[in-house]
């Protein structure tokens, strides 16, 4: 699996072979990496602005920085968050950390004129994507294209910039036009680029139905015609990228994957917020198997890291690239960078729901202090999140994400809302609640964090790591009735063994250096509930 992942492989021209995606000398490529949300595409969580409907969406958050700073100081303004918020040395990092793709979103607005019935290009876009193609040509990352903000919106939420929350793309015939002008232009201007890993068509396209926006699913049937009309003038100019396909509803609902819309293309699917077991993915391995296409996790994150140590590493071994979202915001824990939240930040948050206006000067120093913090020199590093993406120690798992093919165990978290206390479902072994938490205080997928795995006799549990340095220490946290004996192995051969009563210290023990391992869990006498592993 690791080869897979090498950045040596980021080699000419991506394409899909059967299942797989493969480089111009016809190796296996798993893509990994961090969409660059924000910089092309703003949205108002990454400033803080969370439920703030007015300022949270590029045009919100224009007219309130405008409104602030007057117009010079925005055009100034932006012009300055468009070079610094990603730079040469965010790829740099990136590619540091073993990333070998990212995803690129963009707003139509930068690359054409808003203009009704006219199909002019402005250059301040396809500038930035031609900046950012150096940059990864130089430390070997592949780019996605993004369309995140079509012309009109493909959603109808904020992220789409749309206007009234409409996925006006599908609805006004000059929008549609729009949005397949520009495409067939960004196909023109990229198609001898192999560094441009594929285009990614439409995030997201058609929401989900929500009480208070229109209801919007009636366009499922235009968002397939659509995506062939854009395919349609994309081939026209290039016959070589790679295609990335999204369906509706946050791009979870495989319905309109009825056909393969090009011989050359990738199904791009979402997930968040979910329990991270096979149930995640059954849906779309199904469809890989049906149409004979490769998947890619497109968008994911916004989570925990005990999450992604079990949601990606699962995704690996399915054979499932990853992108996760996204790379820096302001004031986080669950993004490898963090953009410090400027001194007095908060007045600015609170006149954008109805608070006491700053002073000019007050808003632009605010804002003047955000276009510092943001250069990643000046961002806070979270190692631990690469760490956990890539279930490199030091990080933490649970005890029930354990692999799911070794052992008895069947499938890897097996939670599909199961509420009872104690049971045996598809993985063999039991899965319980930890001792000390209530599954009534959880719902979703939070109940995920409070289980643990419960092994008899006879009965293991695998768990892959990768890359653990000569002396890891590996310490289990384990609920024991009654006395228990477990042996840890390995790669195959045991490390150590110990007896455990109620109320033992957490056992410890040391991995050998290796690239990826395999760590084995064996009760030989007893029972006993593996509750996590830390690996430090």
């Amino acid at each position: 699996m690791l080869e897979k992942l090498d950045r040596s492989r980021v080699h000419g021209f991506l394409r899909a072979r059967g299942k797989t995606i493969v480089n111009g000398r016809g190796e296996e490529v798993l893509l990994c990496g961090w969409g660059l949300g924000n910089w092309m595409l703003c949205e108002g969580y990454m400033w803080l602005a969370r439920d703030n409907r007015n300022f949270d969406r590029p045009r919100n958050i224009e007219d309130t920085v405008r409104d602030l700073g007057g117009s010079v100081y925005a055009e100034g303004f932006w012009r300055e968050f468009r070079a610094r918020y990603i730079g040469r040395g965010d790829i740099k990092r990136m590619a540091e950390l073993g990333y070998n793709s990212l995803r690129l979103p963009f707003n139509w607005r930068l690359f054409m004129e808003d203009e009704p019935g006219e199909i002019k290009f402005r250059e301040e876009g396809f500038e930035l994507i031609d900046r950012c193609l150096s940059w990864c040509e130089e430390y070997g990352i592949y780019v996605f294209l993004d369309l995140h903000g079509a012309p009109g919106g493909q959603t109808g939420d904020n992220i789409d910039d749309s206007r009234d929350n409409v996925p006006r793309l599908l609805t006004d015939r000059d929008y549609w036009d729009k949005g397949i002008a520009l495409w067939k232009e960004l196909a023109g201007r990229y198609k001898d680029r192999w560094i441009v890993g594929g285009y990614d068509l439409l995030n997201e396209p058609i929401r989900t139905v929500r009480y208070d926006y229109p209801n919007v699913d009636y366009l499922v049937p235009a968002l397939a015609e659509f995506y062939g009309e854009a395919i349609a003038a994309i081939r026209e100019v290039d016959r070589v990228h790679l295609l990335s396909i999204e369906g509706h509803h946050w791009s979870t609902d495989p319905l309109i994957f009825w056909k393969k819309y090009d011989d050359n293309m990738v199904v791009h699917f979402h997930r968040y917020g979910c329990p991270p077991d096979l149930a995640a993915y059954t849906d779309f391995t199904a469809l890989r198997d049906k149409l004979d296409v490769p998947l890619w996790l497109g968008e994911t994150g916004e989570n925990d890291n005990a999450w992604y140590a079990a949601m990606y590493t699962l995704a690996f071994k399915l054979d499932i690239g990853i992108n996760v979202w996204p790379w820096k915001k302001m004031e986080c824990l669950n993004s490898p960078y963090s953009v410090p939240k400027p001194e007095g930040w908060d007045k600015l948050l609170a006149y954008t729901q109805g608070g006491p206006k700053p002073s000019k000067e007050q808003a632009i120093a605010l804002l003047d202090g955000y276009l510092e913090n943001m250069k990643i020199e000046n961002c806070r590093e979270n190692p631990e999140v690469s760490a956990a993406l890539f279930r490199r120690p030091p990080l933490c798992l649970r005890g029930s994400d354990f692999d799911s093919l070794p052992g008895k165990g069947r499938s890897y978290s097996a939670l599909r809302g199961e509420t009872s206390f104690f049971y045996r479902h598809e993985t063999g072994m039991a899965i319980r609640v930890e001792e000390g938490h209530d599954a009534a205080e959880s719902t979703g997928w939070a109940r995920w964090g409070i289980y643990s795995v419960e092994l008899e006799a006879g009965e293991f549990a695998v768990y892959t790591i990768h890359r653990p340095a000569e002396g890891t220490r590996l310490r289990l946290s384990l609920s024991a009735g009654v006395p228990a004996s477990l042996t840890v192995e390995q790669d195959g051969a045991v490390i150590g063994g110990v007896t455990v009563s109620p109320g033992s210290p957490a056992p410890e023990f040391r991995l050998r250096a290796g690239a990826e391992s395999l760590v084995k869990i064996r009760v030989e006498q007893g029972r006993l509930a593996l509750n996590s592993l830390s690996f430090g």
